[in-house]
């Protein structure tokens, strides 16, 4: 696959999260942009749907410039023991071009 790879995101918070501090979860958040920018991937946008899409508290679209940086950011992010702190689903994608 050539081209950008784009990842759609979706997180709950678990409640080991909620027992970080304000100041942890700010620090954890920033390994989360720095792993990302480590294996060359972006943020797009990051939502807050919490008003309209119950249990979904933020969502988001990442890119990443190939499928090899999108399976590292996936392998570090599990370093990380991300899903101790939150339940998610992704999507990868491609750009579609309409017919």
């Amino acid at each position: 696959m050539a081209g950008p790879i784009y990842k759609l995101w979706m997180v709950r918070y678990k409640e080991p999260w909620f027992q970080l501090s304000e100041e942890e979860q700010k620090d954890y958040i920033a390994k989360l942009i720095e792993l990302r920018e480590e294996v060359g991937g972006r943020e797009v946008i990051t939502c807050d749907p919490f008003w309209s899409a119950h249990p979904w508290m933020v969502f988001g679209v990442d890119e990443y410039p190939d499928i090899e940086a999108a399976q590292k950011s996936a392998k570090l992010l599990n370093e990380l023991q991300y899903s101790r702190y939150a339940d998610a689903v992704s999507m990868l994608g491609t750009t579609y071009e309409i017919p």
